[in-house]
């Protein structure tokens, strides 16, 4: 049997261009006692990779010539641990790979159930996804009836969810995309009673239009020019989330700052930064909420999935350059 796998060649200078990677196929090893083996079927594509690339920073790095850290699901093919058995569907590290093996305690099992695919246990499921706007919402902003609630990148993984939640929620929902495709998807499928492009139109502008008194709340997964914009038009006493940065993760060493950080003071204003993990205890709760809504057809995760493993590094690329509608991935 053999295992294909992305391996990172170099180290990016700025953005993860495809030359920074090398495809490889091998053949695997014999499985070790207490060892799983996985076939690979979906591999997630996060906007946080782009910093496992590096060599240092605050999440686990990649090595050179290492497989590119990734989670996935798939199912087991072959096992030396007790209770993990052939057929099992699960869910945990599996990387940029086409056959996963590893120990037995970085997997998790997960229901392979009519109507919830594999693939939603990466997205709306996921810790890095559907979890993490769950509590975002939830935990961080917690956005109250009839407030004017700005989400950035809107039209992501994490946004869209996001976005629906505050509206479950009662907020009046502004979401932040680019281009066409993605503002008539946020308004006309998910219910978002405002869209800006950020392609085409002044998002300062745009906000004044909708909420001259200001906005309440700001779910941000963006930062730069976006946070700024909409740290000038914030109400008094609103709640900044900062969930992420997507304008920043290539030049990590030189990050932008937001210049209208007084726009928090001058309006009693705060900010707040979090990621999934730092509530564990909410994880459960977050997780079958989110079950229930998928599988009533409350919530929506759209997918966008590029077949073949080698098309990896070009995903990775393609949500950098902003094109991925929903949760990206790669079948292998």
């Amino acid at each position: 049997m053999d295992n294909t796998r992305v391996v990172l060649s170099k180290r990016p200078e700025a953005e993860a261009t495809p030359d920074c990677f090398t495809v490889l196929t091998e053949p695997v090893a014999d499985l070790a006692e207490g060892q799983v083996r996985v076939d690979v079927e979906y591999i997630s594509v996060d906007a946080g990779t782009r910093t496992m690339l590096r060599g240092e920073g605050f999440h686990q790095q990649v090595e050179l010539g290492g497989t590119v850290l990734a989670g996935g699901v798939g199912k087991i093919i072959e096992s030396n641990v007790e209770g993990m058995t052939v057929g099992q569907a699960v869910r945990g590290p599996l990387c940029a790979q086409t056959v996963a093996t590893l120990n037995a305690e970085y997997l998790e099992p997960i229901e392979d159930l009519p109507g919830l695919p594999l693939s939603a246990y990466l997205g709306a499921l996921g810790g890095s996804t559907g979890v993490t706007a769950w509590i975002g919402i939830r935990e961080v902003s917690k956005p109250q009836p009839g407030d004017l609630f700005v989400v950035s990148a809107a039209a992501g993984a994490v946004g869209c969810l996001a976005g629906q939640i505050a509206k479950k929620d009662g907020a009046i929902v502004i979401g932040i995309a680019g281009g066409n495709r993605k503002t008539t998807y946020l308004q006309d499928q998910l219910g978002f009673d405002h869209v800006i492009d950020y392609k085409s139109e002044d998002i300062g502008q745009r906000l004044k239009s909708i909420a001259p008194e200001g906005v309440n709340g700001f779910f941000d997964n963006v930062g730069g020019a976006v946070l700024d914009a909409v740290l000038d038009n914030l109400a008094l006493r609103a709640k900044v989330t900062i969930c992420g940065a997507i304008s920043q993760y290539d030049h990590m060493d030189a990050v932008t700052g937001p210049s209208m950080y007084l726009r928090l003071a001058e309006r009693q204003a705060q900010m707040e930064g979090f990621a999934f993990f730092h509530f564990p205890e909410k994880i459960p709760a977050a997780t079958a909420e989110l079950k229930s809504w998928l599988l009533d057809g409350s919530i929506t995760m759209p997918e966008e999935i590029l077949e073949g493993i080698e098309r990896y590094p070009e995903a990775l690329q393609f949500m950098f350059n902003g094109g991925n509608l929903g949760k990206l991935m790669v079948k292998p």
